[in-house]
């Protein structure tokens, strides 16, 4: 088998995506974000440091926040992802959005998606988070511009509770 920088192999791929299924033929070195911003046209899932460690690509692969730039499609097959294009569609996820707008959370907002996607992951699993909880899930979150002072009383005024 030739394994020059030119050869590529294609896997069939299905997935449901935002609720849909997709089939398609991917190139089996395919990221999950360029199949999700190239092929599909997704486009709010954002690319920021392309090494898995600032969070801004984050989406929910079978309800768990993941890091898509890191993840390569064909190994997701079968898989259910969300973006933050089916979650700003809902009720809560346009309740995380403006909460998070209303407390200065938010500025250039390309951190935003990412960690509108964790906080739709936390609120699915944890009736209550604590303090510590929330500190976990946005800890792998880079945002350059707001401090996270917003984004934590956000989460908290989203979750219904204050400080604890």
């Amino acid at each position: 088998m030739n394994y020059s920088a030119n050869s590529s192999t294609q896997i069939a791929l299905s997935l449901t995506v935002n609720g849909v299924q997709v089939e398609a033929a991917v190139d089996a070195r395919t990221l999950l974000i360029d199949f999700l911003r190239s092929h599909l046209g997704l486009t709010g899932t954002h690319n920021g440091c392309s090494y898995g460690v600032c969070g801004a690509c984050t989406v929910l692969i079978d309800g768990v926040a993941s890091r898509s730039c890191i993840a390569l499609a064909a190994q997701l097959n079968g898989s259910s992802i969300e973006t933050i294009e089916s979650v700003a569609c809902t009720e809560r996820g346009r309740e995380i959005l403006e909460t998070i707008s209303e407390c200065r959370g938010l500025q250039c907002g390309f951190c935003t998606p990412g960690i509108v996607m964790t906080l739709v992951e936390l609120d699915r699993q944890t009736q209550s988070p604590k303090d510590d909880h929330i500190e976990e899930s946005i800890d792998g979150h880079l945002c350059r511009c707001t401090g996270y002072g917003g984004i934590r009383e956000a989460v908290n005024r989203t979750l219904g509770r204050t400080s604890q």
